[in-house]
């Protein structure tokens, strides 16, 4: 039994460990005979062989990827159709889409090669779908007449069952009474299989998805067990679960919360399987949920009630780096237990999410190898540490790699007390061939149950994600391949240390070189969130007050920036980036420091604290070497012979910068840097409400080497900065706020007698997201849920008009609801914390004022709680009758909804061009002909498809509007700094001392 007094240690390892140590350590391990490994390219090759003389009966998933590959257009827009299609309900969005997949490729002269019903009903559907529906007709055209003659429901049947039949060999049943009738049917009469049923694809992003998927389970175990029979406890069918599925908030800052809420639900459903004696397996998730996934395996398995159950398992990414880390920790939490547990190895289902959320992170590295050779290398260093772990663990070896399953079986011998698994629709030629050479190597199949419509998604998303056509599966099948080539050892490839990495793939630290991206932190790193945590908590208080500016005060500080400005621009371009990029390194270190600041000033949560400050430091890198380029030397001009020309770019003078409340580091040092490094003096006037943040942050570019007299700051209310906008000595004037201060401050420029100085504006809208019945309902709940209200909705780029086609509405609007009733309000210090205070009292007074409006004026799908003291404002969302209703923009966590008909999305676009704001728009659809045509009807600033809508990356997304949103060009884009400066062209005559000699010079 455990022991409460000695619990075992939490699981640690580093995030990103760096691949070449990895790699020296996997390739000194110790090398098999020369008799071994002839022995595995004999099985390997008699399995290659197997799957590729496999054609003809029903066929199955490798059929599909060898008669549609998805290096073609036709096998990624049948891989798109069957992600989508069957969860569209309207008939008029159905056909355009399919005309719109159907365009994409030939099918409608695709000559099948396989027998395989599955491939040949398919490609007939496909086929005759496509005759009927051309590239750039509409379903009211060609197809309207058409339909006179054989039906239109008859093409949209066709195509509909094909994707069926798809859904039929990936799915094993959409219930699991039929999933077990037919396990049943395959067991008999010849050959007897294991099973693991896997209930669901997507994770709960509502308490009460996660209540019905905790339903489904517990349904499912009992029938599962009931199933059994006499079977033997090893030949009984088990259950796999995500924990993701059974709560709506499972990511590592939440941990309290998952901890307390979660872990005694998967306890009950682990004490149901205990009941059954069957197995029971956590499905493998993200690198950045690891560490949370084993504090909920390790408390559920020191449950005293479980003693003496074999069954509990879990499943190992071997592509993650930590794999063996984990194994590690898994056999001593065994051992403490003096338990057995199951390990199902697998080689990794969500690479592409790992590779761009460590990008999208700025971590020092990926959790995963970026060489597929590598991950193939460890799974079989992990297979062989399981094997020899066997005593306390049971290796599950699930892969359709004909080496990989050939080197394990070699390495296990004849011991037992291991199994292989494959995904239900696949490896069936393989492995029928390896039992029949080693029938006593026990197989169990991985099947997924559920309705194709959800659970086609989600496999064809995994199928796409991890690029099927370099995948062995692919490869395999193609007989164009030599069966030596797959047969080389991946140590081969590798061969040393320094080839680990794909050097194609940068580090996320490069991704942007000559500049270097900003630093992050991955809050599922408990060493890097504890470590951050703790030293933000260190931080002193910011001063208590800060002292407003007099008008005297900030005219001089304008004739202080005048004077400096002639030593300023006169300093060299690189001289200047340098103590940008310095200022960059000093925010990097400081970071805790200036994530205090935003939490206690501006009422920052951890996330979008960190978020802020990379972005500040994005800004200074990114300035800097735009600076470079720009200003460092003049560019040469065409001309006559004789004659030189140079176009330069210098400073204008001194500028004034007025940053606002809701980006008081980010905006306020993007402005000011920016006016910096095209040469001009600063005079930088912070929103009055955030007045600590903009002072430390200027003392920081005063110590990166910004002289002084450069840059001044002058703090106050909003007279303070009209009277530096109506100075006579400003030579420009920077802006992020309200499009009526913009307005205004428009007005005193042009009012002036002195020289037309450029003003750049960035003001808000009423930002528009568009949701077609092709979106994936749980895609369109997480990116509308972070972009109406993170930051509590006080963002300009933020979501405030949602526009959801009516035949999904219901659904769609449910799910969101649901997943924003789940986030917390309360104090920003709160790592747990998603929604933090709104920025003071009077902005609270306008919200409140809106909301009660609103509950009178509209439907309320979300009234959310939120502590009664403070400035703390719930999440809201109510249903419109009319997008005439919202009049002007709601700066806060706030979120309207519009119905609409598939027949008026025209009537929706001239209702967003109307509103006179461009600023960001969102768009949900897997339509590109419905995407392309958005995209070019409106000329919205920025536009994210199937994608949040807030967070621009600078230099990535540089962000910015038009009309009442803004005079451009974009902050953090190739045009920002040209419009600080001036131009100036200087021609000499090179020929004025006599002929030109260059031109009389002969070859």
């Amino acid at each position: 039994m455990p022991d409460p007094a000695n619990p075992l240690p939490p699981f640690s390892a580093p995030y990103s460990p760096d691949d070449s140590e990895i790699a020296a350590t996997l390739l000194a391990l110790p090398s098999l005979s020369a008799e071994q490994n002839a022995r595995i390219d004999a099985t390997a090759t008699r399995l290659i062989e197997a799957v590729r003389s496999a054609d003809g009966g029903f066929g199955g998933v490798e059929e599909m990827l060898r008669e549609f590959s998805l290096s073609t257009k036709e096998g990624l827009a049948l891989m798109v159709m069957a992600e989508a299609l069957l969860r569209v309900p309207d008939t008029a969005t159905a056909d355009r889409f399919i005309e719109d997949k159907l365009g994409q490729g030939d099918f409608a002269h695709h000559q099948t090669r396989s027998s395989a019903l599955l491939v040949n009903a398919s490609a007939w559907a496909l086929g005759l779908s496509a005759r009927v529906i051309h590239p750039g007709e509409t379903p009211q055209g060609t197809l309207g007449l058409i339909a006179k003659r054989i039906g239109l429901p008859a093409v949209r049947a066709a195509t509909r069952q094909a994707m069926r039949l798809m859904g039929n060999h990936f799915v094993l049943g959409e219930t699991i009474e039929s999933a077990l009738d037919r396990a049943a049917d395959h067991d008999a009469p010849h050959h007897h299989h294991r099973y693991s049923f896997d209930m669901l694809g997507e994770g709960a992003r509502t308490a009460d998805d996660a209540a019905r998927y905790f339903e489904s389970y517990a349904a499912a175990i009992a029938a599962i067990g009931a199933s059994a029979g006499d079977r033997k406890p090893e030949d009984r069918p088990g259950i796999s679960i995500k924990l993701s599925a059974l709560h709506p908030r499972y990511d590592a800052l939440s941990r309290t919360r998952v901890m307390s809420e979660l872990v005694p639900r998967v306890l009950d459903l682990a004490r149901r399987a205990k009941a059954h004696g069957m197995n029971f397996t956590v499905d493998a998730e993200e690198a950045d949920r690891l560490e949370l996934s084993l504090d909920v395996i390790g408390a559920v398995l020191a449950d005293p009630s479980l003693h003496g159950w074999d069954g509990f398992g879990l499943a190992v990414q071997a592509y993650q780096k930590r794999a063996g880390a984990v194994i590690d920790h898994v056999h001593a939490l065994a051992e403490r237990m003096d338990r057995r547990v199951t390990v199902r190895l697998v080689k990794g289902a969500y690479w592409d999410t790992e590779i761009k959320r460590a990008q999208e992170r700025g971590l020092d590295g990926y959790p995963v190898f970026t060489r597929k050779a590598m991950t193939d290398l460890n799974y079989i260093a992990c297979a062989r540490k399981l094997l020899a772990l066997r005593q306390r663990i049971f290796p599950q070896f699930a892969t359709h790699n004909a080496l990989s399953v050939a080197t394990v079986a070699e390495l296990a011998g004849d011991g037992g007390g291991f199994e292989f698994q494959r995904l239900h629709g696949m490896g069936d030629a393989l492995y029928t061939r390896f039992q029949e050479d080693k029938p006593s190597f026990a197989c169990r199949t991985y099947a997924p149950v559920g309705s194709h419509r959800d659970l086609l998604a989600y496999l064809v998303r995994r199928l796409l994600e991890n690029g099927a056509n370099s995948s062995f599966v692919a490869l395999a099948a193609d007989d164009s391949i030599p069966v030596a080539a797959l047969l080389e050892r991946p140590q081969q490839i590798i061969r040393t240390p320094d080839r680990a990495h794909n050097t194609r793939l940068p580090l996320p630290r490069d991704m942007y070189l000559p500049r270097i991206n900003s630093r992050g932190v991955e809050f599922g790193d408990r060493a890097a969130l504890d470590g951050l945590v703790a030293a933000i908590h260190g931080q002193s208080a910011p001063q208590a007050h800060v002292k407003a500016a007099t008008a005297e005060a900030a005219s001089m500080a304008v004739a202080l920036a005048r004077t400096g400005f002639a030593f300023w621009s006169r300093t060299p371009a690189d001289a200047r980036a340098n103590a940008l990029e310095r200022a960059a390194d000093l925010l990097e270190r400081r970071m805790p420091r200036f994530i205090a600041l935003l939490q206690s000033e501006g009422g920052k949560t951890i996330d979008d604290a960190v978020s802020e400050v990379r972005e500040a430091v994005d800004f200074c890198r990114y300035y800097a070497s735009e600076g470079r380029r720009l200003f460092a030397q003049g560019q040469p001009l065409s001309g006559p012979t004789g004659e030189s020309n140079t176009l330069r770019l210098r400073g204008r003078g001194a500028m004034v910068a007025i940053s606002p409340w809701n980006f008081p580091l980010a905006i306020f040092m993007g402005q000011v840097a920016a006016c910096l490094m095209a040469g001009n003096t600063v005079i930088a006037k912070p929103a009055e409400q955030t007045p600590s943040i903009a002072a430390e942050a200027v003392a920081l570019l005063h110590e990166a080497g910004i002289p002084d007299s450069a840059l001044h700051l002058v703090q106050g209310d909003g007279a303070i900065g009209a009277a530096l906008v109506a100075h006579p000595e400003i030579a420009g004037v920077v802006f992020t706020g309200s499009t009526e201060v913009a307005r205004s401050i428009n007005r005193t420029l042009a009012a002036k007698n002195g020289p037309i100085v450029p003003l750049i504006a960035e003001t808000g809208g009423i930002n528009v997201m568009i949701v077609d019945a092709t979106a994936l309902p749980e895609q369109v709940a997480d990116d509308v849920v972070m972009s109406a209200f993170r930051s509590a909705g006080q963002r300009c780029s933020a979501l405030r008009l949602l526009f959801v086609q009516e035949d999904v509405a219901d659904r769609m609007i449910e799910m969101i609801a649901g997943a924003a009733r789940e986030l917390k309000v309360g104090a920003p210090c709160d790592p747990a914390t998603q929604i933090g205070p709104v920025i003071d009292a009077e902005a609270k007074a306008r919200l409140d004022a809106h909301i009660a409006h609103m509950t009178t004026a509209a439907r309320v799908h979300l009234a959310g709680e939120a502590p009664v003291s403070g400035n703390f404002v719930a999440p809201h969302i109510f249903e419109l009758a009319s997008a005439d209703q919202l009049t002007e923009e709601v700066f806060g966590p706030i979120l309207h909804v519009v119905r609409y008909k598939a027949a008026d999305l025209e009537r929706v676009l001239q209702s967003i061009a109307a509103s006179g704001y461009g600023l960001t728009l969102g768009i949900h659809s897997r339509i590109d002909e419905t995407i392309e045509s958005i995209v070019e009807r409106l000329a919205t600033g920025n536009i994210y498809v199937n994608h949040n809508m807030i967070g621009a990356v600078v230099g990535v997304q540089p962000f910015g509007g038009h009309g009442l949103s803004g005079t451009g060009p974009k902050a953090g884009g190739p045009h920002y700094l040209p419009r600080l400066a001036t131009e100036q062209t200087v021609t000499i005559n090179t020929a004025a001392a006599g002929g030109n000699v260059g031109l009389m010079t002969e070859e």
